[in-house]
C-alpha cells in the first residue's frame, strides 16, 4: 500500500483556503490547512507534508519568505505557489528558488492535480529527515 500523500494548504484568505481545500480533496489527496505561515510551521505538518501549496501574498510571512525558510531549514518538501496577483518577476523567483509550480487563482483542477503530480514524482521523502538532524 502507497504512503498517504498530505498536501498542506496556506492561505490567509479563508474562502480562497476552503475552495483549495476542496478541489485537492476531491483529487483524492489528504488535505492540512493553514491561515498562516506561522501556522504551519508550528504544526506537525511541517515535517509530514509531501506538498505545499501556499499562497504568495500574505501578512507577516508571505509565500516566497515561507520557500525561504524551509530551504534554509533543510526541508525539501515541493511547494506549488499561488497568487491572484500574478507576476513575471514573482513567477521568477519563486520558480529559481525551486517551486515545483507557480499558479494564478482561481485554480483549475487539471493544473493543480498535474502541478502536485510533478511535485510528488520529484519528492524524496527521506530527505525532510536530514533537516531534523542539521
Amino acid at each position: 500500500m502507497e504512503p498517504v500523500s498530505i498536501i498542506s494548504i496556506i492561505d490567509d484568505d479563508t474562502s480562497a483556503r476552503v475552495a483549495a481545500c476542496n478541489l485537492v480533496r476531491s483529487l483524492g489527496f489528504t488535505v492540512h490547512t493553514f491561515a498562516s505561515a506561522e501556522e504551519f510551521l508550528r504544526s506537525a505538518s511541517l515535517k509530514n507534508s509531501s506538498c505545499i501549496i501556499s499562497d504568495v501574498q500574505m501578512p507577516k510571512i508571505d509565500g516566497l519568505q515561507l520557500q525561504e525558510m524551509l530551504a534554509v531549514r533543510g526541508y525539501k518538501t515541493p511547494m506549488i505557489l499561488v497568487t491572484a496577483f500574478p507576476t513575471e518577476s514573482v513567477e521568477r523567483r519563486a520558480l529559481a528558488a525551486g517551486a515545483a509550480c507557480f499558479l494564478s487563482k482561481p485554480l483549475e483542477a487539471d493544473c493543480v492535480m498535474r502541478c502536485i503530480k510533478q511535485a510528488l514524482a520529484s519528492h524524496d521523502p527521506d530527505a525532510d529527515t536530514d533537516a531534523e538532524h542539521r
